[in-house]
């Protein structure tokens, strides 16, 4: 008796184990194919894709003050704007950073969609800032612009596009391409990368950040007047960095 209950156990044990490991697979198989269909089958994600415009503008930053911490070391607040897709009189975020001294560095990562993806002859891109930091300070310690893996606010369309329960797994994937550009080739899709656009900030001027024609960010410097009534700026004057 002893024995066959021995066995019963041995059953149900293993019979446990295989059903687990089935469900764990299925839900492996289920999750690393779901970025399959949301790439290939969702038309509402692909229409939204083809309908990004190209952009000139993606935001700017301006230096607010300079001061020296406790520390003595100089602390520059930088506010960082971003502006929509497709409107670049939009705002749709703005932060203030304290970054330690005065060379600020800003870290964006491009996300192109080839046109074997958007099949219509021409390629389309997201830019996705990720973090800023200063000069004394490793790109991995900066802070973060966007948390990555969340949808960006200036992308609502594309996250409309997308069921709830689908948002996530699409922006992780895209944002899983900062650690493996390829990953999604197969879709004409990968991750483009150039210098971080790094400034030296000065409290009289507008830092715009624009799109050149191959894709890259570079940042456009405006001089500006500070209406200290309407706390508006007054454009003067504008050059290439």
């Amino acid at each position: 008796m002893a024995r066959n209950s021995g066995k019963i156990l041995g059953y149900a044990i293993a019979f446990t184990a295989i059903v687990t490991a089935a469900i764990l697979g299925l839900s492996f198989y289920l999750s690393g194919s779901t970025i399959h269909e949301l790439l290939t089958e969702n038309h509402k994600l692909s229409k939204a894709i083809r309908h990004l415009s190209y952009e000139e503008q993606i935001g700017y930053a301006t230096l607010q003050r300079r001061e020296r911490n406790e520390s003595g070391e100089l602390v520059s607040t930088v506010r960082f704007v971003q502006t929509a897709s497709g409107d670049s009189n939009q705002i749709v975020s703005e932060q203030l950073f304290e970054v330690v001294g005065e060379v600020v560095h800003f870290d964006a990562l491009i996300v192109k969609f080839t046109e074997d993806y958007v099949k219509d002859g021409k390629e389309r891109a997201l830019y996705l800032w990720r973090r800023v930091y200063g000069e004394h300070r490793a790109p991995a310690d900066g802070e973060s612009i966007e948390i990555p893996g969340s949808a960006p606010e200036r992308y609502y369309n594309i996250t409309k596009a997308l069921r709830v329960r689908n948002r996530d797994i699409f922006w992780e994937a895209i944002w899983d391409l900062a650690n493996d550009p390829g990953k999604l080739s197969e879709y004409g899709i990968a991750a483009v990368f150039g210098d971080a656009v790094y400034l030296k900030l000065e409290s009289d001027k507008l830092y715009r950040f624009k799109i050149s024609a191959t894709g890259q960010i570079y940042p456009e410097v405006v001089d500006i007047r500070q209406d200290t009534e309407t706390g508006k700026l007054e454009h003067i004057a504008e050059s290439k960095y």
